[in-house]
């Protein structure tokens, strides 16, 4: 038997500033798994791409890839899912170095139940 599947992503990432970042994604049919539940790893996407952006910070990649935040450790909790509303991923330092940055980033649902608790390592490209 053989199944075919495909969607589509979509959500916002910001540098907030004061050692955060966030973003939403709105629960739509592209991103929902056969069960009808938002599909791990669009919540892992979504997660490390938000946390990404707070190791960014500031930094302006339209130069290259040199200083790029390489996520090279990943660890994910997934606690809880939903089927609808709007997704939002906070992403705060554990540890924030020039070497290596250690992030924790949650994504909720709009009644505010963790879904995902995610750690990252990243470190920077040369």
């Amino acid at each position: 038997m053989t199944n075919t599947f495909e969607g589509n992503i979509a959500f916002t990432a910001r540098y907030d500033g004061d050692a955060t970042a966030s973003g939403e994604m709105e629960v739509q049919p592209g991103i929902l798994n056969p069960f009808g539940t938002v599909h791990a790893g669009a919540m892992i996407w979504f997660a490390d791409v938000v946390a990404t952006r707070l190791v960014l910070g500031e930094m302006d990649v339209s130069a290259g890839m040199k200083g790029f935040p390489l996520a090279v450790n990943l660890y994910a909790n997934l606690l809880a899912n939903t089927r609808e509303g709007t997704l939002t991923a906070k992403a705060e330092y554990v540890k924030q170095g020039r070497r290596l940055s250690v992030v924790r980033t949650r994504v909720t649902r709009p009644d505010g139940r963790v879904l995902i608790e995610m750690t990252t390592t990243h470190v920077p490209s040369e």
